[in-house]
């Protein structure tokens, strides 16, 4: 019977030993956070020096007689124009700026990454072409 008991602790310890580490495991001095940075750094000595370069700085707009409001309610009607495809896009970006720089004569056919053309997809975190097409 002592086996059977050892068994069926060491199995209820190693599932205890698996379940998440929280700060209600740990004892009171620990606290896990929530992932956020320090801005500073801790000395030798244990002592907190602030660096105010780490620190973030929040860049808001003026939002001053915005009419618009946060939120968005789901009953809101959906929106009338339909989605834009790829060359409503060119049309209405790229190709007056092209028949502009014509008329002018600064067009040049090999220096097209002015306008948005990308030739290889080196260094993209998706790329278009052939990996992730559905095969």
């Amino acid at each position: 019977m002592g086996l059977l008991t050892e068994l069926a602790r060491g199995l209820v310890r190693g599932a205890d030993r698996m379940s998440p580490f929280t700060s209600k495991r740990g004892p009171r001095s620990y606290n896990k956070g929530r992932g956020a940075r320090k801005p500073g750094v801790l000395t030798s000595s244990k002592k907190f020096v602030r660096i105010e370069e780490m620190v973030p700085h929040f860049v808001v707009p003026d939002l001053a007689g915005f009419k618009l409001k946060p939120y968005v309610s789901y009953r809101a009607p959906e929106g009338s124009e339909p989605p834009m495809t790829a060359k409503q896009l060119f049309t209405e970006v790229v190709a007056p700026r092209i028949e502009k720089d014509v008329k002018e004569g600064a067009f040049d056919p090999g220096n097209l990454e002015k306008y948005g053309f990308e030739p290889t997809q080196e260094g993209k975190l998706f790329q278009l072409f052939p990996k992730n097409y559905v095969r």
